[in-house]
């Protein structure tokens, strides 16, 4: 598994990064433990979750009854900022709410450090000087090594990254976004400021919640059980007429390359030097295997130049 620094940090994480938002909501304990004793016997060291997931903690809970002594030899990677009660009390960038998730979720986690404290959320009633102010103090007490911020638009991520070296903060190293052959929206904008801020990109959704997989066929029914098929919205924003048209394209691409779709998927956006690790989740074993075989396949000059033609229509 290859290896890449996250953004200009020290800081160094497998190209492969595993997505736990499926762990303890759609899958228990045991298929938890298979999941995450294949990535990490396959090289995967970023394992990303967030205090939110899996019903409220779940996650958190389930990776770290899962890791055991093996914490030590990964990247864990949390998030605080989204709702964690129904009465919208417990969420958002507030010093006062910060300094108490965090150990909520190192208790769940099992740890006494988090690799990547990452913000979840834009907070639009807290100022990102006092979000960062308190992770500069997770930061100097060594709670937390480094810490990023997901779900920001370009500019309020310059403006973090600003207000940290204005005022001698721990800044962001990384930032998550959704990015993928059906989502590019991030190359506009936030890609060129991460390469200018020494920003790392871990792009989330990386095969559009499965559509890029291909094991969805346009005019079959889809799997039972698949993140599509049981979140109607979410297949209704991906199963678009101009998407199968550009998925029918990328299959002729891969076919003609000798690779799959999900091959052509990670190395397209492995060939951004602003990415750091793609984060794909999976609920079984074998999808870890698949992640990690695609992977290790690199788009030359002119294939790089063809899939972007697709993608363009």
């Amino acid at each position: 598994m290859d290896t890449r620094n996250l953004g200009s940090s020290g800081l160094r994480v497998s190209a492969v990064g595993l997505g736990c938002n499926n762990f303890g909501g759609r899958i228990g304990l045991d298929a938890t433990t298979a999941v995450v004793d294949r990535a990490i016997d396959l090289g995967i060291t970023l394992f990303d979750t967030a205090d939110s997931y899996g019903n409220r903690g779940g996650s958190e809970t389930a990776l770290g009854q899962s890791l055991g002594d093996r914490r030590k030899k990964i990247v864990l990677a949390t998030k605080v900022g989204w709702a964690m009660d129904d009465d919208g009390v417990l969420k958002g960038g507030a010093r006062r709410y910060v300094m108490s998730a965090v150990e909520d979720s190192l208790r769940r986690l099992k740890t006494d450090w988090i690799d990547l404290y990452q913000f979840h959320v834009v907070d639009p009633l807290t100022p990102i000087e006092e979000t960062l102010r308190a992770f500069d103090d997770l930061v100097r007490a060594g709670k937390v090594r480094y810490v990023g911020w997901s779900n920001a638009a370009a500019w309020q991520l310059a403006d973090a990254v600003w207000t940290s070296r204005h005022h001698g903060l721990a800044r962001f190293v990384s930032t998550q976004a959704e990015f993928s052959l059906l989502e590019t929206g991030a190359r506009r904008e936030l890609i060129p400021a991460c390469a200018a801020m020494g920003v790392g990109l871990l792009p989330f959704f990386p095969l559009a919640s499965g559509l890029l997989s291909g094991k969805y066929r346009r005019g079959e029914a889809m799997p039972a059980g698949t993140r599509l098929a049981t979140t109607p919205k979410m297949g209704e924003r991906y199963m678009t007429d101009a998407n199968w048209e550009k998925l029918a394209a990328l299959e002729a691409f891969s076919a003609a390359n000798g690779k799959t779709l999900l091959d052509v998927a990670f190395a397209w956006l492995l060939s951004f030097n602003a990415v750091s690790s793609v984060i794909a989740g999976a609920t079984r074993p074998e999808q870890i295997d698949a992640n990690v075989a695609a992977a290790g396949w690199r788009l030359d000059a002119a294939q790089r130049a063809e899939v972007d033609r697709i993608l363009a229509g």
